[in-house]
């Protein structure tokens, strides 16, 4: 086995449904970026999507394929066409990202005799032994990667799997990119003004960035930010997709109910995120149901921000409570806005000190690179075993 990253000639297959946008996706490019970067071939088998230029630009070779569909048909249509793929391409190994895809990938790669492993990116629910089983083609490869401790215990609890057989890779914030100190003063002041406030303006800023859907919390966002005193005149930036216009429009419905009139905006997904964190002064993230990993808290905390966040799943790992940001209640609104109270009270030094040890645990724990080492180590041991 050669001592350099990857082993000679190594080529890597992964296999994802989209390439639209989200943390897998993320992920995904993230290592196919760096697996080119070490010399080796990077692959990614995907219908495709927004992300296409961004992986062929990093060194990665898109194959398209609707390995997104879920049909007996197009299961075993895409393992067909998986497995002549490996063979054609030379193959080292092959990563899945998704369960509808990993019984045709897990096919492909059984029969072509190359190893296989799969990241277990969410926290599936399992309410009857059919979906059980559904779900546990993630864990049927060689190597099963849980994307945080709390994944990795929840792969054992639905699936009995031997530890040996599960690695825990937290995912990896790029934090070169998430970096306060590469924010120019220009951009936030463009941030604030994108979303209404003005350079005037001296109320403060509280961010949620995720998708717009039950259970981020945002309900529970704006529930908070109606029992803080009026003469806060705090507002409340909600930023990202919204799953549907319903939803959307269910929000500000909520906002306008609770007397927020525009202290409640829903902006839409944010292209400057590094700046938008140094926009607000608070970030929360008040989730309703466990969080697999929960990468905006940590692009966050790698900015230097003070986050409040549900200790619900991961994010209890990727904060130490009042030492690196702060863990809320999730179910009670009213602990939401004290601590929000509670946060803004606090002055730009101390929330700073607060920031500064959120980024140095990150970059610690939660940088790509150290991602990437733990992705390629696993890789070079499974090519070990079958040489």
């Amino acid at each position: 086995m050669d001592s350099g990253p990857l082993p000679p000639g190594f080529v890597l297959l992964q296999v994802t449904p989209r390439l639209e946008g989200g943390g897998v996706e993320a992920v995904t490019l993230d290592i196919a970026r760096a697996v080119a970067a070490a010399g080796a071939r990077s692959l990614v088998a995907s219908r495709g999507g927004a992300l296409e230029k961004r992986l062929t630009h990093d060194g990665g070779d898109l194959l398209r394929l609707p390995v997104h569909r879920k049909s007996p048909l197009a299961l075993a249509t895409n393992a067909w066409r998986l497995a002549r793929l490996i063979r054609r391409e030379g193959v080292s190994l092959v990563h899945v990202r998704s369960r509808a895809p990993a019984f045709s990938a897990l096919w492909a790669a059984r029969a072509v005799g190359v190893p296989i492993v799969a990241t277990y990116h969410g926290i599936y629910a399992a309410r009857s032994p059919l979906k059980r089983w559904y779900n546990g083609v993630m864990t049927r490869g060689d190597l099963v990667i849980a994307n945080s401790a709390f994944t990795g215990r929840h792969i054992n609890e639905q699936h009995g799997i031997d530890p040996v057989h599960v690695a825990v890779v937290p995912e990896g914030i790029d934090t070169h990119l998430f970096d306060p100190a590469k924010v120019s003063p220009e951009r936030i002041a463009a941030q604030r003004a994108a979303w209404g406030i003005s350079p005037e303006a001296r109320a403060p800023v509280i961010l949620e960035a995720a998708r717009l859907t039950g259970w981020k919390g945002q309900r529970l966002a704006i529930t908070a930010l109606a029992g803080l005193n009026a003469d806060r005149g705090a507002v409340l930036i909600l930023a990202g997709k919204p799953e549907s216009a319903r939803e959307r429009e269910s929000l500000r419905t909520v906002a306008a109910q609770a007397g927020l009139g525009d202290r409640v905006r829903l902006v839409g997904a944010v292209a400057d995120m590094p700046a938008a964190y140094l926009a607000a002064d608070v970030v929360i993230a008040p989730s309703q149901a466990p969080e697999s990993f929960g990468r905006g808290v940590v692009e966050a905390c790698a900015m230097g921000r003070l986050v409040l966040a549900s200790p619900l799943g991961a994010t209890g790992e990727t904060i130490v409570d009042r030492e690196t940001g702060w863990l809320v209640n999730p179910g009670k609104p009213e602990a939401w806005t004290q601590a929000i109270s509670a946060a803004l009270d606090l002055t730009d030094a101390a929330r700073g000190e607060i920031g500064a040890r959120a980024r140095a645990r990150v970059e610690r724990l939660y940088s790509l690179e150290a991602m990437e080492e733990a992705h390629f180590a696993i890789y070079r041991r499974l090519m070990a075993q079958r040489s």
